[in-house]
């Protein structure tokens, strides 16, 4: 089943539409994945540090409370030695602590107790180290023996660990998260890749299948070139026949004709001469003077037999000159052009010279405006139809106001060349345009001598040069005609005329 070309583009557009967003997503994913993991590393890092700064706290203490028990047992001031540094480093971790877990409601009462812990701790242990510096070892002892130091050392440490337990809990929490954000990524970039392999896949069967389809559509339109230029090749010498059948045909028809029409022309003189004859011998006085049908025979002889010879001859002289134009376009509308340079200004300025005094007659003048000065062409077939076209201009100008010509070339694209001949004459009517190239075709009035064969003879002679002309008018105003050729006329090549 062949692929539409317009489902094509559709098709690839959405394939790589869904393979880019597999790879967007995936991307993406790897992106969100790499903020929860800078993410989670600083909550590392604040849940190590609160972590530690709780354990330091208890062993702060801890270490404190060796001090003054050593102190207490002994009376050794040496045991006093690390109590300050214990001392100020519990306070640290206690702010580091509240730093950290200042912005946790959950650990709101917590730092709060810890706080109070860890001063009603120091406060006991401070009273009991004062006592033994001044010697009141009753008074210290009996403080000790309270064992309000062990409660709140008890409880300080069970604080200590539900914090450590809670920061291990987390610590725990997170991993597992980010094991899973891991495995989760490793999913989406297999599926993700699997889809774009696919979508390569699919894309690539596409091409190659639509491809191969506009291969073997290729091959196929090669093949109905080569028997559609055996055709075109077989039309055209068929129709090579036809032409010149045509051609005999009109050439014989044409002498077949002309055979009659010579010996038309012929008797009827002869009966002219015959009728003057026998006018001249009833003119004679005394013949038939009085005889109604000598007279009626002096009539047909004197005025109707020349009129009906004068009908014949005018006739026939048209017939004559039908025949001449059929010839003329069989002959010269046909043949074969001889491409050489023409200088359009020369050629139209001496097609002008031709009938200036025309021109001249009519007050008028040609103006030349000349963008395209030569042109490869047939000389004498661009000269008949210039000097057609002007002599139309003159024959059919507008009573009343000066002629105005005006001859201009133009460059088109293609390769080709506009010559405009322009006039301010009769004009022709809008229904009419289209018809004066027809053969034998007369339009608006018809007070000018002229068969209609003129504007059909240029058509097929520009035609025969691979060229064309059409006509744009205004009644009344003017008429331009509008000649189109190959800026370089190149006939057919030998091998070309062979082939066809």
């Amino acid at each position: 089943m062949y692929i539409a070309k317009r489902l094509i583009v559709p098709l690839s557009l959405v394939l790589l539409v869904v393979g880019l967003a597999a790879l967007l997503a995936v991307v993406g994913m790897t992106v969100w994945l790499g903020d929860r993991a800078n993410e989670h590393f600083d909550d590392v890092v604040r849940l190590r540090d609160v972590r530690v700064a709780a354990v330091e706290l208890r062993s702060a203490v801890q270490s404190a409370e060796s001090s003054q028990r050593g102190l207490l047992l002994t009376g050794n001031q040496i045991y006093l030695s690390p109590y300050g540094a214990a001392k100020t480093s519990a306070y640290r971790q206690l702010d580091s602590l509240k730093r950290n877990l200042g912005d946790d409601s959950q650990f709101a009462a917590v730092l709060k107790r810890l706080d109070l812990l860890t001063a009603d701790k120091f406060a006991e242990m401070d009273r009991t180290i004062a006592l033994k510096n001044d010697r009141q070892d009753d008074e210290a002892l009996a403080i000790t023996n309270t064992n309000r130091g062990k409660a709140l050392m008890d409880e300080l440490n069970l604080f200590v660990s539900g914090v450590v337990r809670t920061m291990d809990n987390r610590l725990t929490s997170g991993v597992v998260q980010q094991r899973a954000n891991a495995t989760n990524l490793r999913f989406a970039s297999i599926a993700a890749s699997i889809l774009i392999v696919l979508v390569v896949g699919a894309v690539t069967v596409t091409l190659l299948r639509y491809t191969r389809e506009l291969t073997q559509a290729r091959d196929e339109v090669a093949a109905l070139n080569v028997s559609l230029e055996d055709r075109v090749r077989h039309r055209t010498e068929a129709l090579a026949r036809a032409n010149e059948e045509m051609q005999r045909f009109t050439h014989l028809v044409s002498h077949d004709i002309r055979a009659p029409l010579v010996s038309i022309v012929g008797f009827s003189s002869e009966l002219a001469e015959g009728a003057r004859d026998l006018a001249q011998y009833l003119e004679r006085p005394g013949i038939g003077a009085n005889d109604p049908e000598l007279q009626h025979a002096r009539k047909i002889t004197s005025e109707d037999m020349p009129e009906a010879i004068g009908f014949i001859r005018k006739s026939a002289s048209k017939m004559e000159a039908l025949l001449n134009a059929v010839l003329l376009l069989s002959r010269d509308g046909r043949r074969d052009p001889r491409p050489e340079d023409v200088d359009l200004e020369r050629t139209i300025v001496s097609s002008a010279a031709a009938i200036q005094h025309q021109i001249s007659a009519a007050g008028g003048k040609v103006d030349t405006q000349f963008q395209v000065r030569s042109i490869v062409t047939d000389r004498l077939s661009l000269e008949q139809v210039i000097g057609n076209l002007l002599d139309n201009a003159v024959k059919y100008r507008a009573t009343g106001r000066p002629l105005q010509l005006k001859v201009s070339s133009t460059t088109l694209p293609g390769d080709r060349v506009a010559i405009e001949v322009a006039d301010n004459g009769r004009g022709i009517a809008p229904q009419d345009v289209g018809r004066i190239f027809e053969l034998f075709r007369r339009v608006g009035k018809l007070d000018q001598t002229g068969e209609g064969v003129g504007l059909a003879y240029a058509r097929t002679v520009l035609r025969n040069l691979g060229g064309d002309i059409t006509a744009t008018s205004e009644l009344d105003q003017g008429t331009t005609f509008r000649i189109v050729l190959p800026r370089k006329l190149v006939l057919p090549s030998v091998a070309d005329s062979v082939s066809a």
